[in-house]
């Protein structure tokens, strides 16, 4: 890696941390004088994302109906850079591993802005992420959840968990499809790949191209139908995606 490119994956490092303590300390000070306010907090960290991920190079094609209303998105997962992409748009509280919320400067955004945390290997967690889910709904959220339950690199979908979609049969909650593909198969975020060697790495080149694309949502009272359906739109979007590349 040259120099200059070092140079640039260490600036927009810098730029991440300061926007993010900025981001952080906006909203506890909001919070302090006018009282906590969940919508508020995602409303500037949808403010935050849409300043951030272009001056670090990210540039998003985004195609579809935006969602604003009260509903799941199910997401394939390609990267923890994921959420930030759909918050760049939609309103709403995403569902992250249980480690998120240890991260340096991370954690505590994720944490101020009503992400969820979910230790995945836990059956306990798994029960009280989807009571969450069903809280923030009845509260009038959208919620982001990665039915994967992982990040990898295959060209289509692993098998979804079928946890939220029954929780999204049972409760008569929207599921909206939503496909994530990145143009370089190197910007995967995989394996035991660390935050900070990843950041550097990816972000010293000149632009990260992520394609975003949003289906129409999807109702049910039968949970296995809303996921053959979810599955199925995010196989077929990516499938397109791809082969735009070539």
């Amino acid at each position: 890696m040259s120099t200059f490119k070092t140079l640039r994956g260490f600036w927009r490092l810098l730029y991440f941390a300061v926007r993010s303590i900025y981001l952080i300390s906006r909203i506890v000070l909001l919070n302090l004088l006018k009282g906590t306010d969940m919508k508020r907090a995602m409303r500037i960290r949808k403010e935050w994302v849409r300043q951030l991920l272009p001056a670090i190079g990210v540039r998003i094609d985004v195609q579809g109906n935006i969602p604003d209303y009260p509903c799941i998105l199910m997401a394939n997962h390609r990267s923890y850079l994921d959420p930030a992409l759909l918050v760049h748009d939609v309103i709403a509280c995403p569902v992250s591993k249980a480690e998120v919320a240890n991260w340096p400067i991370v954690g505590h955004g994720a944490r101020a802005t009503g992400v969820l945390f979910l230790q995945r290997e836990s059956a306990s967690s798994r029960k009280k992420t989807l009571n969450g889910i069903a809280d923030k709904i009845l509260e009038g959220n959208a919620v982001i959840l990665f039915p994967e339950g992982t990040t990898h690199a295959d060209p289509q979908c692993r098998q979804f968990r079928l946890g939220g979609f029954k929780l999204a049969a049972q409760e008569q909650v929207p599921i909206v499809p939503v496909a994530i593909e990145y143009r370089s198969t190197a910007d995967y975020w995989i394996g035991d790949d660390t935050f900070l060697a990843h950041f550097v790495r990816r972000f010293s080149e000149k632009e990260m191209l992520v394609y975003v694309r949003y289906g129409q949502p999807i109702e049910s009272t039968d949970p296995e139908y809303l996921m053959e359906k979810a599955q199925t739109w995010i196989n077929g979007e990516l499938k397109t995606i791809q082969k735009s590349f070539s």
